[in-house]
């Protein structure tokens, strides 16, 4: 008597595009450097130190570095600018740890009040006073030294480019993510039942296509500003809503293509319901060049963006975004090529990202590779 044949489970398409994916090298590589970006954009600035908007007069475009501020020099520049405010001679007497002991002296007595110049230093804390000598004309205090660090360095109005890149990573990739999500519901669904159900539909849907292309970008952005005023968030829902008429354009051909596949025949004649064929047959097999071009379309967002941004119409300060940062590192390359160069890499690394993980789902996707 024969023994019945081992029983097979099946993999799903979804379990082998997984298995496809991960043994692409580039690909998998790429969504952990994409994943590590995003972390550090999320979770970075809570560990720099600094806020994102916080000005350090004393400390305008200077140069990366991991030494903590202030050095010798700058703190010398510092005493010296308090000293001409308070008419005295400033002298350093010595230091234990972060704090200098200096002595003070001067030709009137001095106005104790007037330390308070110290605390407003970016440098320095509040002075204590030691010894007074002379009815007040000589006066010892100590001094807490405030030690700061910058690793990509401070930009033209003296904020830690550190913090404003990875908060600026934020910005770019939540705009990115978010227009690319309307674009993907909107235009997945307009194309697909435009090029299933042709005809006289498919020639009315796809002609209002053709009328939403008509309409200038620039000035459709202008009205959202004035409409919404500089909310970012609502602006670019908004262009996602614009940017989904590539997507119906890529979709529709494909699913001209596939409705005539065999497949899509025989559900048919089998009484599948036209909402089940585009679930199951038509949409599945539009998954590659979906997804592909919606890895493009974050891309093509983030540079969009830096473009509005340019112009005055994105992101406004004191919020930044990694255009924003490009920008005004383009201004400033002579002088502080730094600013051009932290952001420049984050959206270099970013786009390169994309743009291999869209290769690899497409090839863990085409189901002709199963």
């Amino acid at each position: 008597m024969s023994l019945p044949a081992p029983f097979t489970i099946g993999r799903s398409l979804w379990s082998e595009a997984r298995a496809r994916f991960l043994v692409n090298r580039a690909a998998l590589a790429s969504l952990i450097v994409l994943g590590a970006i995003a972390l550090a954009a999320v979770v970075g600035p809570h560990f720099t130190g600094h806020a994102y908007d916080r000005v350090y007069q004393d400390y305008v475009r200077v140069a990366p570095s991991h030494s903590a501020h202030p050095n010798p020099a700058e703190l010398e520049q510092a005493l010296a600018r308090i000293g001409a405010r308070l008419r005295a001679r400033i002298e350093r007497q010595g230091g234990l740890g972060d704090t200098v002991t200096l002595r003070l002296v001067a030709e009137r007595p001095i106005d104790e009040r007037m330390l308070a110049l110290f605390e407003r230093s970016d440098m320095l804390g509040t002075a204590r006073i030691v010894e007074r000598r002379d009815e007040g004309r000589s006066l010892v205090v100590d001094v807490p030294v405030r030690l700061r660090r910058f690793l990509l360095g401070t930009d033209s109005n003296g904020r830690d480019l550190l913090t404003r890149t990875l908060i600026a990573g934020r910005v770019s990739l939540a705009i990115g993510l978010l227009a690319a999500l309307v674009a993907l519901v909107i235009g997945v669904a307009y194309g697909s039942v435009a090029g299933f159900l042709g005809g006289r539909t498919d020639q009315l849907m796809m002609r209002l296509v053709d009328v939403l292309y008509a309409l200038p970008f620039i000035f459709f952005v202008i009205l959202l500003v004035v409409f919404f005023g500089r909310n970012f968030i609502l602006m670019f829902l908004a262009v996602g809503a614009i940017e989904w008429l590539d997507m119906a354009r890529i979709v529709r051909g494909q699913t001209l293509s596939i409705r005539r596949q065999e497949y899509v025949l025989a559900a048919e004649a089998l009484g599948v319901g036209t909402r089940d064929i585009l679930k199951r047959h038509v949409v599945p097999n539009l998954l590659g060049p979906v997804i592909v071009y919606t890895m493009l379309l974050i891309a093509k967002v983030i540079l969009l963006e830096s473009f509005l941004s340019f112009l005055g119409l994105g992101v406004q300060e004191p919020m930044t975004s990694w255009g924003v940062l490009i920008a005004e590192g383009a201004r400033n390359i002579q002088g502080a090529v730094w600013l051009l160069i932290g952001p420049a890499l984050m959206l270099i690394a970013t786009l390169f990202a994309l743009n291999f993980i869209g290769d690899g789902l497409r090839d863990a996707l085409d189901p002709k590779d199963r």
